[in-house]
């Protein structure tokens, strides 16, 4: 199985190594502000997933998969990892901590909870698989052409990070028809019957302004990570640390450390 690509940042100290795991339609580099930071007290790895950024593709987009590819991840880093996940990656990193707990020293899981949601991502997969890349050779042209069918501003300028504008012709670094198959998988949540708890210490970072994480969902969290913490950052949605960047930092340093 190949390894998932990786950004580093730091050098190792006495503090356990960072993974940080990002979300659907992200990347490592996404995440390259906050890990710097962070690195100044340990080395931090940030992964772009299975079918996304520099990551190899593959027909199988399922949590168990995706949760073995950070585990082979750790395993060559040579010890456990304090591990970050957001969203898929918070799903996926939850998942990892529940079969193999030896490789995770501490959890946060932002902003997403081990349920399904009803929610599909699809309709940006259309949006992206319809944005006419004939021709383009700059963001704004790109943005500008993408707001005819995504009116939001964050989520176009997000979605463009994983534009390629120097490939020729320009193309998306994600494997489209593989997510697009598989969203069900991605909004939902495997069956965990028959699975130990992880009793390592958890927190749920939350974004106040997101309907991500209810307070129907906490017996389902207390259930299978009965340590788990809650904190909620006020202002921020569901992209949290895109939204309030510092704070999430603070929050992961006080946790952490």
């Amino acid at each position: 199985m190949p390894l998932l690509t990786t950004l580093r940042h730091g050098t190792p100290t006495d503090l356990p190594p960072l993974l940080i795991v990002h979300g659907l339609f992200g990347s490592a580099r996404n995440w390259g502000a906050i890990a710097k930071r962070i690195s100044d007290s340990r080395a931090v790895v940030a992964v772009d997933m299975r079918n996304h950024a520099g990551s190899f593709w593959d027909e199988e987009h399922t949590y168990p998969a995706m949760a073995a590819d950070l585990a082979a991840v750790i395993e060559a880093e040579g010890r456990p990892m304090d591990v970050m996940g957001h969203s898929m990656g918070g799903k996926t990193s939850m998942w990892l901590a529940l079969t193999r707990p030896e490789l995770v020293n501490r959890l946060v899981v932002a902003d997403i909870a081990p349920v399904a949601y009803g929610h599909s991502q699809n309709h940006l997969i259309a949006a992206m698989r319809g944005l006419d890349l004939s021709g383009l050779d700059n963001r704004r042209e790109a943005d500008a052409r993408l707001a005819e069918t995504v009116s939001d501003p964050g989520v176009r300028a997000f979605l463009l990070q994983s534009l390629d504008l120097k490939a020729e012709p320009p193309c998306w670094r994600l494997n489209l028809d593989a997510l697009e198959r598989q969203m069900d998988l991605i909004t939902g949540w495997p069956d965990t019957s028959g699975l130990t708890p992880y009793t390592g210490p958890t927190l749920f970072l939350s974004g106040a302004l997101s309907d991500y994480v209810t307070p129907e969902a906490r017996p389902a969290i207390r259930a299978l990570f009965p340590q788990a913490r809650f904190a909620k950052l006020p202002g921020a949605g569901h992209w949290l640390h895109a939204e309030k960047p510092r704070d999430f930092e603070a929050t992961l340093r006080v946790f952490f450390d």
